[in-house]
């Protein structure tokens, strides 16, 4: 068990050294990115929104 416990040790110790190595972006960066995914995926969301809402109008004159 005492084994066990030096291996996570060591791994917790593995992670922090290499999460020191990691080039992290900037605030700005962060909250600039954030934005562009936040803009994407709203075009995204519309833009899937309107082709269901074309498709049900083509579907409804079809089947009703």
């Amino acid at each position: 068990m005492e084994n066990f416990f030096a291996k996570i040790k060591t791994f917790f110790k593995e992670v922090w050294t290499e999460a020191k190595k990691v080039d992290w972006p900037t605030r700005s960066e962060t909250f600039r990115y954030t934005l562009i995914v936040i803009g994407i995926s709203a075009a995204v969301a519309a833009f899937l929104g309107i082709l269901d809402f074309g498709f049900v109008k083509i579907l409804g004159k079809f089947i009703f």
